[in-house]
């Protein structure tokens, strides 16, 4: 059987991205991984299951849209949106998003498109 291990996210500025995604998902640095190298593989903080994120200092631009993307699910999308927001990330405007979409459309600080998904509905 398979598991999704990490998922991998292509940065130019490591250290932007390091402190972006640590703060939007509570995870740190697994022990001997960090930012002098060109590879930082990011775990849940508190022990937490779930897949690890990493990532990769390898100069590529930002496809859109994305062929791939992550999507954070929450009970507390307005307050996530808006801690995300100022942490760095920034609101995607996408013309055929229904109105009632469960979903908030962001990019981090280098353009890598996710999605907060409010759980309530």
């Amino acid at each position: 059987m398979l598991t999704v291990g990490s998922i991998v996210i292509r940065v130019d500025d490591l250290p932007r991205q390091v402190a972006f995604w640590s703060a939007a998902l509570d995870y740190m640095p697994r022990d001997g991984s960090g930012e002098e190298d060109d590879f930082v593989l990011l775990r849940p903080r508190a022990g937490r299951s779930g897949p690890h994120i990493s990532l990769d200092r390898v100069p590529a631009p930002v496809q859109v849209p994305p062929r791939i993307h992550l999507d954070l699910y929450t009970e507390d999308q307005r307050g996530e949106v808006e801690r995300l927001v100022g942490l760095g990330a920034t609101r995607v405007h996408w013309d055929k998003q229904p109105a009632d979409a469960d979903y908030v459309i962001l990019a981090d600080p280098e353009g890598n498109r996710f999605c907060v998904v409010d759980t309530t509905r």
